[in-house]
């Protein structure tokens, strides 16, 4: 004997808020710390390496490549012999920059308070 499918009684999940849009982007590890070092100028995949040591080169691609295909970051390939490549912010990866700031800011405070 088959049991009877129940209808669920819960309403279906909202679509993907904005916040949880963009803190999903900048929860990926080591994302925020890539954004904050292209802020500055753009880098090379070797300088971004040397300013985030910790990073693997794996980890490392794997943000970039995320980050370009959200439209954060560009990727240009520079007409060096050897070609080189360098990234930096969009405008929309420029706009998180400030929010990162604040991160770090309050950062700085809570690091205050634990040495008090």
């Amino acid at each position: 004997m088959t049991l009877k499918r129940r209808k669920s009684k819960v309403p279906p999940p909202m679509p993907a808020c904005p916040l949880t849009e963009c803190m999903a982007l900048l929860g990926g590890a080591w994302t925020p710390n890539v954004i904050w070092y292209l802020s500055g100028e753009a880098r090379r995949f070797s300088e971004l390496r040397s300013d985030i040591p910790l990073i693997s080169a794996k980890v490392l691609s794997g943000r970039l490549h995320e980050l370009e295909d959200k439209g954060v970051v560009i990727r240009k390939v520079m007409p060096t012999s050897p070609p080189s490549v360098e990234y930096s912010l969009t405008a929309l990866g420029r706009e998180l920059v400030p929010a990162i700031q604040a991160i770090v800011d309050v950062g700085h405070r809570l690091k205050r308070r634990k040495a008090a």
